[in-house]
């Protein structure tokens, strides 16, 4: 007895649930099916199907109860013997089965696509020309995509294997006479370019030159009467320059004076105060220029007074 008249009990009205053993198509010498999702099932699956009330064209959904993996598939033919059915070799992949190995087959109705994302394995997906149009292309040849199967699109000979990581509205749609838009997500061998270390790169901004600071008058001032006076800056320039105005003013007693008569400045009539309090210092090498002598100067009538009557 084959191993699918065992469950031609597992009919129930409209529902279609049959075991089969399976098996890649390449035993049929049928490879071209590899690049698509259609499965070859035997005439009796078709008889019992056309006496039911099914929806065309015919969705199935395989399972593996023992490893619980599920997908979906469309049908090509029935030409396979009983008990038997053929499997592109890259669903078996997805199911985890071998061959001999027993999968259930359910007829289902899936809703039409109208997203999906999909993931390459390797980058050389991304040197193809047109990606897009060599994907709808290869995607003609299915009915329908499941989340998490791994999909084989051949190009140029060779084979580029695509994961479906998402599908809208559902997670198993019907791709048949539908507008599906597709997203592509990085290839799975991708990486980004790594970023130069930041102290490798090359400095782009050009130095900040320091602004030059106002620094408030730091020289000695000078009387208008020709005397030296000493005049201390403020508190925070007298720290920055502490040693150019030491110099000047030779000596801690000047340093002194500074502090004492910090921010004065001397200028009109305030000068000739100070002159009056300051003594003038003359300079030891100034020679004295001789006394110049007064001249005579003009004086009234100092005779004496006569009258003219004498």
């Amino acid at each position: 007895m084959e191993y699918g008249e065992e469950y031609n009990d597992y009919y129930h009205g409209l529902s279609f649930q049959q075991f089969y053993r399976c098996y890649p198509v390449s035993f049929m010498n049928k490879e071209h099916l590899e690049n698509g999702d259609k499965i070859i099932m035997p005439p009796s699956a078709l008889m019992r199907l056309a006496s039911m009330n099914v929806d065309y064209p015919m969705l199935f959904e395989l399972s593996n109860l023992d490893a619980k993996r599920v997908s979906h598939c469309g049908v090509l033919e029935f030409s396979a013997e009983e008990g038997v059915i053929f499997l592109p070799h890259w669903m078996m992949e997805n199911l985890l089965l071998k061959e001999g190995d027993i999968v259930q087959v359910k007829n289902t109705s899936l809703l039409k696509g109208k997203y999906m994302k999909i993931q390459p394995h390797t980058k050389d997906f991304l040197d193809i020309s047109n990606p897009k149009a060599i994907l709808e292309r290869t995607l003609r040849n299915f009915t329908c995509l499941t989340t998490g199967d791994t999909i084989m699109m051949p190009y140029n000979n060779k084979k580029f294997y695509i994961d479906i990581i998402e599908t809208k509205p559902t997670p198993a749609i019907s791709i048949i006479e539908t507008d599906c838009e597709v997203d592509f997500a990085p290839p799975l061998d991708y990486k980004e370019p790594e970023k130069p270390a930041a102290s490798n790169l090359p400095s782009q901004e050009e130095p900040v030159k320091e602004e030059t600071k106002l620094i408030p008058f730091t020289g000695v001032a000078r009387r208008l009467d020709g005397n030296q006076s000493l005049v201390s800056v403020s508190p925070s320039v007298l720290k920055e320059h502490q040693p150019e105005v030491a110099n000047v003013t030779n000596g801690p007693s000047a340093s002194n004076n500074l502090s004492r008569r910090a921010g004065k400045l001397l200028f009109g009539s305030n000068v000739r105060q100070a002159s009056n309090e300051m003594p003038k210092v003359i300079p030891n090498n100034t020679k004295k220029e001789p006394e110049k002598k007064e001249e005579q100067k003009f004086q009234a009538f100092t005779g004496k007074k006569y009258s003219l009557t004498d």
